[in-house]
């Protein structure tokens, strides 16, 4: 079982994570707008494979511990 505080230091970690990626999918998506775009969106590679990372982070920190 999780501790108050250990919990609370997994939802940090989880929104400084949602907050790296908003931020860097932005920047990438403000890059390619300014400097590429007529050609493909290159940015969508990374919002998928960083988002499905994302989403393990999510269900790891909302998922009941299999610890006892």
């Amino acid at each position: 079982m999780r501790s108050r505080a250990s919990e609370r230091q997994l939802r940090v970690g989880l929104w400084v994570h949602v907050i790296c990626y908003v931020v860097a999918q932005v920047v990438q998506v403000v890059v390619w707008w300014l400097f590429t775009p007529q050609r493909f969106f290159w940015p969508l590679y990374s919002l998928v494979a960083w988002g499905v990372g994302l989403a393990f982070h999510f269900r790891a920190v909302s998922s009941p511990s299999r610890r006892d």
